[in-house]
């Protein structure tokens, strides 16, 4: 089984742990680490993830993402496939930087993309399973009610 992860699930750790849900999908992230760790899961990188984590202003983060990333099994690049299916998937409603972290997750034959993003998971109309990462846990535990 193959997966990215959006941003949003790799800087989880950083936001405020007192949210119920924030420190739930942290837990997950970890849950998700340990499977990658463990060869049950692959996980997929992209040159999107890697240019949207130079942009964030925390070095700490950055490296924290970096680590995370170095797990990664693959690299997705984007190309002008990647491209073109960015702008339709961004004519479908998605952001631009979601659209490309889709269309690389897409590109990479990855079974599922993770996300925070509500609003992404809502909008994405394709055949990859964009979900939270605590419903991915919970789908792949075979724990979800």
């Amino acid at each position: 089984m193959r997966i990215c992860l959006d941003t949003s699930v790799l800087n989880r750790p950083f936001d405020d742990q007192m949210q119920p849900r924030i420190a739930l999908e942290t837990q997950s992230l970890r849950t998700i680490l340990q499977f990658v760790e463990n060869g049950e899961v692959e996980l997929v990188s992209s040159s999107v993830l890697e240019y949207e984590n130079s942009r964030n202003i925390s070095q700490r983060r950055q490296e924290w993402v970096k680590q995370c990333l170095q797990l990664a099994v693959r690299f997705q690049v984007v190309d002008e496939g990647v491209t073109q299916r960015a702008t339709l998937l961004e004519n479908q409603g998605l952001g631009a930087i979601d659209a490309l972290h889709v269309a690389c997750a897409e590109a990479s034959g990855c079974d599922y993309f993770l996300t925070c993003d509500d609003r992404l998971v809502r909008r994405y109309l394709g055949e990859l399973k964009v979900m939270n990462p605590v419903s991915f846990v919970l789908e792949i535990t075979g724990d979800e009610q």
